[in-house]
C-alpha cells in the first residue's frame, strides 16, 4: 500500500459503512476498492450510488493530496458517471487519474473494474481548490 502517512487515517463514516479501502494515493492517482456485498440494490446488483461514492472518494482524496501542496482543500463541484455493466460479487476497484491539476481546479477520470478487470463504470470528478479557515468552535 502506498498511502502517505498524513492521509492514512483520513476516513469518513461513509467510507467505513461502505467498506472502502484506500490502496494508493498521490495527487496524480488514487486507487481504492469496495466490496459488492453490502453495496447492492434490491436485485443484488452493485448499486449505482456505490459507484458515485467510490468515484467521488477516490477523486476527492487525490484532489486533496494535490490541494495540500498548495495550502488549500478540495471540494467536489461536479460528478458524473456512466455505468457499463453490473456486478453481483467480489470487489470493485477504482483508479482515479488526474486530467488537470491547477491552482484552483483539479479534475479526475475514475475507472471502476470488477475482479475480472471488466469495466463497471467510468466517472469524472471536478474539485474546486479553496482556502479554508478551521472553525475552532466545532
Amino acid at each position: 500500500m502506498t498511502v502517505p502517512p498524513e492521509f492514512a487515517d483520513m476516513h469518513s463514516p461513509l467510507d467505513a459503512k461502505m467498506g472502502f479501502e484506500l490502496l494508493e494515493l498521490t495527487p496524480e492517482r488514487a486507487v481504492g476498492r469496495m466490496p459488492v456485498e453490502g453495496n447492492t440494490q434490491p436485485f443484488g446488483l452493485w448499486h449505482g450510488g456505490a459507484t458515485g461514492v467510490l468515484a467521488e472518494t477516490l477523486g476527492s482524496l487525490a484532489a486533496t493530496a494535490h490541494a495540500f501542496t498548495l495550502g488549500r482543500i478540495a471540494v467536489g463541484v461536479d460528478l458524473n458517471a456512466t455505468h457499463h455493466r453490473s456486478a453481483r460479487t467480489g470487489w470493485i476497484t477504482g483508479t482515479a487519474t488526474a486530467l488537470t491539476l491547477g491552482s484552483r481546479v483539479a479534475a479526475y477520470q475514475i475507472e471502476l473494474v470488477d475482479d475480472d478487470d471488466r469495466r463497471i463504470a467510468t466517472a469524472r470528478l471536478t474539485c474546486q481548490l479553496v482556502e479554508t479557515v478551521i472553525d475552532a468552535k466545532k
